[in-house]
């Protein structure tokens, strides 16, 4: 694993390494989530990513996300943390407050940059006081607080084995255990992606109301709505999804 005191962003190190490197680094100055919206990488936390290969004419890879979410909620279990959710797509929750998301790239065809950010003692309420309430950090959690490298390591050794049964089986055999994580059922809204379509729905239907039921063995988003039949969709049909529960 390779660490620094600090760097732009860790994925972008990442994305010229080989597969099974790591980057971990003390701060980001660039960090990012999804749609390129900022994550404060401040320090106390983990900010790592690693470099898995995606072998093309295998699995879809395009489901990791899930994988790797349910490896960072096996890795916090194991830490001590309580009551770890996943919240869809790439957000891991404690008490209903973030404590870590992921960001996935793809800078080759043949690999995936999987990049993690895991609150640990950090405090980035003091830097954007609009988060006051809304983080969770595992030195609330766990005593006595282990090494942000201790902690890195733990996330990788689970990301491996989560890669290794993802590769072998796809997500038939993570399914179940994915599920799981999604904190039972929730109302939520569904904002759909301009560009995607639902054959079931209206071109002008873009915000769609219903209870989560998870994904199935293929990825698919399982929407349960007014009618008698539970609506799937697509990963890359829903830009976000809010809990309204």
């Amino acid at each position: 694993m390779h660490e620094y005191d600090v760097v732009n962003s860790t994925n972008l190190v990442a994305c010229t390494l080989p597969p099974w490197s790591a980057v971990r680094s003390e701060r980001q100055t660039s960090g990012r989530g999804r749609f390129q919206r900022t994550w404060i990488s401040d320090e106390g936390g983990v900010w790592l990513s690693a470099v898995l290969p995606t072998p093309t004419c295998t699995v879809d890879w395009k489901l990791l996300p899930l994988a790797a979410g349910a490896a960072v909620c096996d890795a916090l279990g194991s830490l001590g943390v309580p009551g770890i959710r996943m919240r869809w797509p790439n957000d891991v929750l404690v008490d209903n407050r973030k404590i870590g998301g992921l960001l996935l790239d793809s800078f080759a065809p043949d690999r995936t940059v999987v990049g993690i950010g895991i609150n640990v003692w950090n405090r980035p309420e003091a830097i954007a006081p609009a988060l006051r309430n809304q983080v969770a950090r595992l030195a609330e959690y766990v005593q006595p607080v282990p090494s942000l490298t201790e902690v890195a390591t733990v996330v990788l050794g689970e990301l491996r084995k989560a890669w290794q049964i993802f590769q072998d089986t796809g997500l038939t055999t993570l399914a179940e255990h994915i599920n799981g994580l999604w904190g039972g059922a929730h109302h939520v809204e569904l904002e759909l992606d301009p560009e995607g379509s639902h054959q079931s729905l209206s071109p002008k239907a873009r915000i769609v109301h219903g209870q989560f039921k998870g994904v199935d063995s293929a990825g698919r988003l399982i929407l349960v709505g007014k009618g008698t039949e539970p609506l799937y969709f697509e990963p890359h049909e829903v830009r976000h999804l809010t809990e309204l529960d």
